[in-house]
């Protein structure tokens, strides 16, 4: 009887704490509604007022998908293989479900694992000029990569020669390629942040177009040396043709592979400029095939696209609860979940606003298009913008701040790449000027009109590009770089022999002779 109001007691302070509970479940649950419905207002207010302003959000904005697969370069035969599979889920990786399991699109003059003959390639941006007598060595020696042996002469010839006899095995599909180039548009539709496996065969994709540049890069450059010049400019033309159906696509992968060929298809040019094969027609032409490449504008179209694929992602997590990243390795994609079940709604629609904020206010204004600059000023005031707000730990920002480093810094690739552009066309006019008047000009101003209607400037500062003729009768022609300083005409490497694209000049100068 004694123990009755102790129960009692007990009873009640049980009663009482769940009812504690129960009130603040309810608080708990009532707050995470109203920071749902604010961050959803939130998000919906800025995307009404963004499109008011000529935004778009959606897919079909940048890149139409409705487009007939005739018209369509990636739905061409030569690509049909590729395509052609289905997920295998227990090796994790794409399996082909085609009869015909052959990739006529995947070619390299390298061997399978990768390997070249010594100073192999050339590099312009070093004034390194491709040694064709290193190839014919390494084709001769029974080079053999994953599409078989390389075909080879029973005795020696001349090594442009034997480096046109090696790449003849891929003849074929370059043809067929060059036809699917003349188709008018591109759409691969792997756009969907939610569809992770199709963008791992996107890589693939991209993959074969890179290769298919290596080699076609490598035959023009013996093309030239064979007195080749039309089919020189022919490949030169693919290349370029290439460049401009990837500016098509609306992913910032899509065009970063586009800078890199285009980067590749400057290497015959400047050889031929640097051995002066190019004629006066081919030069004219050259000139206006490169003033078509607008690299700032593509800039703009791509971040557009990739504001567009990260706002998929977080509404594609919010919808499942899932995060997934997919890692390729060794051209095999290795998927990672992780499960957001506890995460309240809020926290996706925050981040899609803290993204498309940042967007607009720092990833957006890194190129003036007005002005037709790109001042690393711009960049590092970004950066420094967003590691302020770092310092301010908020959910709500945490992925969109994680994006913006590797998103905003590809502004220095846009801005090297049409530099490297801009660089090429006043050396195809100085090439020009030297046909008719046997040498170099004092100045650039003696370029324009007959040669350059409206000389390029400096994307990096809007000021003139710098120009001297050497001492040797050949010229240095060169924008001051990321770090905005005058070196002189200097390349700066990196560790590995590469060159430092945020040190040191943009350069673009002969081998000394």
């Amino acid at each position: 009887m004694n123990n009755r109001p102790e129960k009692r007691w007990r009873w009640r302070l049980l009663r009482w704490g769940l009812i504690g509970m129960a009130v603040l479940a309810t608080l708990v649950a009532v707050l995470i509604t109203e920071e749902n419905w604010r961050g959803k207002r939130d998000w919906e207010v800025y995307k009404r007022d963004a499109e008011a302003r000529g935004e778009r959000f959606d897919w079909s904005a940048f890149a139409p998908t409705n487009v007939p697969d005739d018209q369509n370069f990636v739905k061409a035969p030569i690509f049909s293989n590729l395509w052609a599979t289905q997920w295998d889920e227990q090796a994790q990786d794409w399996k082909p479900t085609a009869t015909n399991t052959t990739d006529r699109l995947r070619m390299s003059p390298y061997r399978s694992d990768g390997s070249s003959p010594a100073d192999d390639i050339g590099s312009w941006a070093r004034a390194r000029l491709t040694r064709l007598e290193n190839w014919q060595e390494y084709y001769r020696n029974g080079a053999t990569n994953s599409s078989g042996a390389f075909p080879r002469a029973p005795q020696p010839q001349s090594p442009a020669a034997d480096v046109l006899l090696a790449l003849s095995k891929y003849a074929s599909a370059l043809e067929e390629l060059r036809l699917a180039s003349q188709r008018p548009f591109s759409r691969t539709g792997v756009y969907s942040a939610g569809d992770y496996r199709r963008f791992a065969l996107l890589v693939q994709y991209l993959a074969r177009l890179k290769g298919c540049s290596q080699v076609l890069n490598l035959r023009a450059i013996a093309e030239l040396n064979d007195n080749q010049n039309a089919p020189a400019l022919d490949d030169i033309r693919l290349l370029l043709r290439l460049v401009n159906l990837l500016r098509q696509e609306p992913l910032l992968i899509d065009h970063l592979v586009g800078i890199a060929i285009t980067a590749i298809t400057l290497q015959p040019i400047y050889e031929g400029l640097a051995q002066h094969r190019w004629n006066e027609a081919q030069l004219a032409e050259l000139d206006r095939a490169l003033a078509t490449e607008d690299f700032l504008a593509d800039y703009r179209f791509a971040m557009r696209g990739e504001r567009t694929l990260a706002i998929d992602s977080f509404e594609n997590q919010r919808i499942t609860r899932k995060y997934k990243t997919v890692e390729v390795i060794d051209g095999k994609p290795r998927e990672t979940t992780i499960n957001m079940h506890l995460m309240p709604s809020a926290y996706f629609y925050q981040n899609e606003l803290t993204f498309a904020q940042m967007h607009r206010q720092l990833i957006l204004p890194l190129v003036d298009l007005t002005n037709r600059i790109a001042p690393p000023a711009a960049l590092r005031q970004a950066q420094a913008a967003v590691q302020a707000q770092t310092k301010h730990y908020s959910p709500y920002k945490v992925q969109a701040l994680m994006l913006f480093p590797a998103v905003s810094t590809s502004v220095i690739k846009f801005a090297n790449i049409q530099t490297d552009v801009d660089l090429a066309r006043v050396a195809c006019a100085l090439e020009r000027y030297r046909l008719a008047h046997g040498e170099y000009p004092k100045t650039l101003d003696a370029l324009a009109p007959q040669f350059n209607e409206t000389l390029p400037h400096d994307v990096i500062n809007g000021q003139p590009l710098h120009y001297r003729r050497a001492d040797d009768g050949q010229f240095v022609l060169y924008s001051v770089g990321w770090n905005e300083k005058d070196d002189g005409g200097t390349v700066v490497l990196t560790k590995v022999g590469t060159v430092d694209r945020e040190s040191g000049d943009w350069v673009w100068q002969y081998p000394a002779k």
